[in-house]
């Protein structure tokens, strides 16, 4: 018996129940938070049972770092600490023991939530219906991936939070507070500073207001908005910075910033420069402009000039995407947490990408994407697993492909950025005022 073609009425009733159903926040809210409990409680269980451990290792520096805390003592007591102590003293109860020890968890883990409640809100901000605000949230919201990194226990989730809030505080005007959240998020985790010549360069008389209601001082460069933003974000890096290295001395700086000059991990790293990294941590030097040292520059000469310059005033959100898929292609180091920190800004990008508008684009894009990830995956467990020497040509043609994917996907999303004519948000708060 042949098959009925799927007919108008067909279509018309698969859209309006996918519409009652995003439209429906509260249900996919709880979905999202059911989600990670599950997770933590499966944790915990394949911690207990397995051999195979569910919690990240970096969990464990954490917590080993709050102890060392909790007895007045310094976090970089703690071997590989190498990040703020306000990571140390936010982790502070699970020096308490037992069911404490998931503390950590369960904060890394609201913070998706808080974060896609964000996404959703400046989705809907921007003059998107309330549904496909939701459906579009759901990509972080209800993304596996995303929950599986925070209930595991990595911490950047907490930075997508304060990333995707000084975005929304941009958005609505609240330059003060981006400002401080642009502060935070680069103690916190450097790598937000890439933001800051996007948010300059988008805060433009159009968008900001004139210093003095003639254009402001040097043509308009320099206005009460960029001001106001380059000196909260001044104080707030530097106000927390002075208060960490009078606590810890100059072994906070040595561990939270000039470390990330020279690391040469290995393990796990996506990054062309894998199989390098490899070679130089088998020599055991570590003196010189090795290529640990000079691998920035393409990758800051992308995400921090070339892409905001030529971006961030047609779309804020989308060209922190560009930015951000540029800085982790082009990293040295390059892990699965690190996807998260672009993938937050795919809700902002994806709605009138090329990608949507072309499925087959889209799936081909998506598709590469797993299959260059799976491709270094076998390989990368052969080498760390089993012993396997798979350097030559196995982990090295693996990363290669993987960079080469990424190189495309990062092409498409520039040509889709540029091709649009202005922000579509500044017009529409333009014509509401």
């Amino acid at each position: 018996m042949a098959k009925s073609k799927p007919t108008e009425t067909d279509n018309v009733s698969t859209t309006s129940w996918t519409t009652r159903l995003f439209s429906n926040t509260q249900l996919i809210f709880s979905i999202s938070i059911l989600l990670r409990a599950v997770l933590l409680l499966w944790g915990e269980y394949q911690d207990a049972h397995s051999p195979l451990k569910y919690t990240d290792i970096d969990y464990l520096v954490f917590t080993d770092a709050s102890r060392y805390v909790y007895h007045n003592q310094s976090p970089y007591l703690r071997d590989t600490y190498r990040y703020t102590p306000l990571l140390a003293w936010l982790l502070y109860p699970t020096a308490w023991g037992n069911r404490w020890f998931c503390f950590g968890k369960a904060v890394f883990a609201a913070g998706d939530i808080v974060t896609g409640y964000l996404i959703f809100d400046l989705l809907k901000k921007q003059g998107m219906e309330k549904a496909k605000a939701m459906g579009f949230s759901c990509i972080w919201l209800l993304n596996p991936m995303v929950a599986n990194i925070s209930t595991r226990g990595s911490s950047e989730g907490l930075v997508a939070v304060v990333v995707v809030a000084m975005l929304w505080a941009a958005r609505c005007g609240w330059v003060r507070l981006a400002g401080c959240l642009l502060g935070l998020g680069v103690h916190f985790k450097i790598y937000p500073f890439i933001y800051a010549v996007s948010l300059f360069w988008w805060m433009d008389r159009r968008q900001a207001g004139s210093w003095d209601g003639r254009g402001g001082w040097l043509g308009g460069l320099i206005n009460r908005k960029r001001v106001q933003l380059a000196m909260f974000s001044f104080v707030t890096f530097m106000g927390l910075n002075l208060l960490m290295v009078k606590l810890y001395g100059p072994e906070f700086i040595r561990h939270s910033y000039s470390y990330h000059l020279t690391r040469i991990d290995h393990r796990h790293n996506f990054s062309v420069y894998n199989t390098l990294l490899h070679m130089k941590s088998a020599l055991g030097s570590s003196s010189g402009l090795g290529v640990e040292s000079l691998a920035f520059l393409p990758q800051m000469f992308l995400s921090v000039v070339a892409i905001p310059l030529l971006l961030a005033k047609k779309d804020l959100a989308s060209t922190m995407l560009a930015q951000t898929f540029a800085f982790v292609t082009f990293n040295k180091v390059c892990t699965s947490q690190y996807f998260l920190w672009y993938m937050v800004f795919l809700p902002f990008y994806l709605p009138d990408s090329s990608l949507l508008r072309q499925p087959k684009r889209g799936y081909t894009a998506l598709a590469l994407w797993v299959i260059g990830q799976a491709l270094w995956l076998h390989q990368g467990y052969e080498l760390e697993f089993l012993g396997h020497s798979t350097f030559v040509p196995g982990l090295w043609l693996a990363s290669m492909a993987f960079f080469g994917i990424n190189c495309w996907i990062l092409g498409i999303v520039v040509s889709d950025i540029n091709n649009q004519p202005t922000d579509p948000t500044a017009l529409r708060n333009k014509k509401a005022a």
